[in-house]
């Protein structure tokens, strides 16, 4: 399988699912929704680079001033009574090193079984991962107004895949999920192929109740790609001062990758019922080992430096949620990094913005936000952001509201 038979398979499922849609337009069975986010920063310092992270130099981090924010449309619907399919594009600002202008990217667009039977279901397309707890929630869905620095770090914009997953549910009181995906793009954190295989996950997660109010999710993940080729640049955002100085060389990652991660979460709400008071606390920690080789290249491709390239970054984050009064919340996270690379030529790795500068990445964060109704909200926060050695302080005013028919979030 590959990626040209697998957007195939796609496009003809949801062919499939308009001609099926048009016989049931009766039943309401295609179901549309937008979610619309505005946002006002205001900063003090202009770099967003996390030296050291080869996460992709694609992020749309938090750019000074009014801006659009992430807009999503939504189409869901059902192809027959055992496949439903899901479509989200994204509407975006462009980051301010790519121009001005709007950005249209198709972040979801897959087919997925409902209930095949024995606990297993599968999924076909273009998704976010469920390596992780974050991972597969929607910007909208977070509880800060942007991702933990482990996940841009890690993933850069979104960690979405074209591929298929395979999960299974256990039909036991105990919540147990236990699930694969593999993925056939390049898209970072993995990259050109020397087979048609980019990436893999696996991962596991449990949980379940204690009494009525309280309640518990914790999973495992391994992600991992072989044999793959990244190009351009390697760090978070923008462009890295050495690189700008090379007179046009690029850097080249070729070897293999892995993420491991761990997470857990813990909710509590009187009685069950969060309407009125409700807590969240969760944290995750992602490892990332990378071994191969990092080269230079010319603008004709040809090699004009190389060094030996052994990554270990690894990072975590903690945040709690307390909503105090119906539709009040205030939250408070920490994020850090740590990275400790090395290779045999550090010029090679400091050029390419993989060197280890002894610095630990980190950041604080304060919100509050208010919601006068459920699909819309008001959110004011701080970051005290020390991602790199000079802080950041960042006030940030975010405004999300979703219209038309909206699914239940996921725990």
């Amino acid at each position: 399988m590959n990626k040209k038979l697998l957007v195939v398979a796609i496009s003809s499922s949801l062919l499939t699912s308009v001609a099926y849609a048009e016989t049931k337009t009766n039943e309401g069975n295609w179901k549309s929704s937008i979610i619309m986010e505005g946002l006002y920063v205001d900063r003090n310092e202009g770099e967003l680079s996390i030296h050291g992270m080869p996460s992709g130099g694609h992020n749309h981090g938090l750019q000074d001033g009014l801006q659009a924010g992430h807009n999503e449309v939504v189409i869901t619907g059902n192809i027959t009574d055992k496949f439903g399919a899901r479509i989200t594009t994204a509407i975006t600002e462009k980051a301010e090193e790519e121009g001005n202008g709007i950005e249209v990217e198709l972040e979801e667009a897959f087919i997925e079984s409902q209930g095949l039977g024995q606990g297993f279901d599968i999924k076909a397309g273009r998704f976010y991962t469920d390596l992780g707890y974050l991972s597969s929630k929607h910007n909208h869905e977070w509880d800060f107004a942007d991702q933990p620095l482990v996940y841009e770090a890690m993933f850069g914009v979104h960690p979405t895949g074209d591929g298929v997953q395979f999960a299974y549910l256990a039909t036991t009181d105990t919540f147990l999920k236990i699930g694969t995906e593999l993925f056939f793009d390049e898209k970072f954190p993995s990259g050109k192929v020397n087979n048609s295989l980019s990436a893999a996950t696996v991962y596991a997660k449990i949980g379940g109740d204690i009494g009525t109010d309280h309640s518990w999710l914790a999973g495992i993940g391994r992600w991992q790609a072989n044999n793959i080729r990244r190009d351009g640049e390697m760090h978070s955002h923008g462009h890295d001062e050495h690189h700008d100085e090379e007179a046009g060389e690029t850097p080249q990652f070729s070897g293999d990758s892995s993420i491991n991660t761990i997470s857990a979460v813990y909710k509590w709400a009187p009685n069950g019922n969060p309407k009125q008071r409700n807590f969240k606390l969760y944290a995750e920690y992602f490892q990332r080992d990378e071994d191969g080789v990092v080269n230079m290249l010319e603008p004709d491709g040809a090699i004009a430096e190389t060094s030996s390239y052994n990554g270990d970054q690894s990072g975590w984050y903690a945040q709690a949620v307390y909503q105090f009064h119906p539709h009040w919340r205030v939250g408070v996270r920490h994020d850090r990094l740590k990275i400790n690379n090395t290779g045999s030529d550090e010029e090679v790795l400091e050029e390419a913005g993989l060197h280890s500068e002894g610095h630990t990445p980190k950041r604080d964060s304060l919100m509050l936000d208010y919601s006068p109704r459920e699909y819309s909200r008001l959110r004011l926060q701080y970051n005290r952001d020390e991602r790199t050695e000079t802080p950041d302080d960042q006030v940030i005013l975010q405004y999300v509201h979703s219209f038309g028919s909206h699914g239940a979030h996921a725990f």
